[in-house]
């Protein structure tokens, strides 16, 4: 799934390669997926963005924005884009496809469920995508002490715990249950522990592995879990994830565990995470 180290990833690499580029050809729906969700109707989206011309490619939380002229293109969660030239086979299924005028093909496949719009300047009222844009991004300097601080206020969601705080009701967009994972190993507590029980440092210390992780993952292309734009894994190696399971915690040697919690597995060391 593609959450905010990926989207900063794919938009960085989009931005490079596919400024100034014109879109000749625009194929929905080649293989209809039930959970794919579009805004609008998809059957609109040739006539909205043929002859249009990539001009910029941006990123809000875990969501990828192409922007076409006075178009907008906006891909999330399980919808990824893959970049094939010009001759190369492209995948059986995909959902969108955007043949360029140097004949490659941007195509997006949806894994699982993902999000795929298309909507002119100021049009899209997707309470998702407008969060979104207006939240701080945990890479920036408005996203700081004060800010994470109001986030954890108030009595209910000081009855929630860790990972309900972190990666649900879109508090933080971007960050969701795959990057959870080394945020809370990071900070040394438990996915499922109380927030009202943490204490200042335990709160401080939760801050800076939300910056610090989702940065380190940034900068290294996104996790080793996901694809960019030419099919290669992310530079970040997860250090808490189905491929690390069968192996001892990294820091205090002891078993690291999976368990189903709020709607997805959650890996954590009960060794070294309180």
């Amino acid at each position: 799934m593609i959450e905010l180290p990926e989207a900063v990833t794919l938009a960085g690499q989009i931005q490079r390669v596919l400024t100034g580029r014109r879109i000749d050809e625009v194929e929905v729906n080649h293989t209809p997926h039930g959970m794919t969700g579009f805004h609008g109707d998809p059957a609109a989206y040739p006539a909205l963005l043929t002859g249009r011309h990539v001009t910029r490619a941006t990123s809000w939380g875990g969501l990828v924005e192409i922007t076409a002229d006075d178009q907008r293109i906006v891909l999330g969660d399980g919808a990824t884009p893959r970049l094939y030239a010009q001759g190369e086979a492209l995948p059986a299924k995909h959902q969108l496809r955007l043949t360029l005028d140097d004949g490659a093909s941007l195509v997006v496949g949806v894994q699982m469920y993902g999000g795929i719009q298309v909507f002119a300047d100021s049009q899209d009222d997707n309470p998702y995508y407008r969060v979104a844009v207006a939240a701080p991004s945990p890479l920036t300097e408005a996203f700081d002490a004060v800010y994470f601080d109001q986030l954890i206020a108030g009595p209910a969601v000081r009855t929630h715990s860790a990972k309900a705080l972190l990666a649900t009701e879109q508090r933080i967009p971007g960050l969701g249950n795959g990057t959870l994972q080394d945020i809370l190993w990071n900070a040394q507590i438990l996915p499922t522990r109380p927030v009202g029980s943490l204490s200042d440092d335990e709160v401080a210390a939760l801050f800076d592995s939300v910056r610090g992780t989702l940065a380190a993952m940034t900068t290294d292309g996104g996790r080793d879990t996901e694809r960019d734009l030419f099919g290669e894994p992310g530079g970040y190696a997860a250090v808490m994830g189905r491929r690390t399971l069968e192996l001892p915690c990294p820091r205090c040697r002891g078993v690291v565990v999976k368990r189903a919690y709020l709607g997805g597995a959650v890996y954590f060391c009960p060794g070294c995470q309180r």
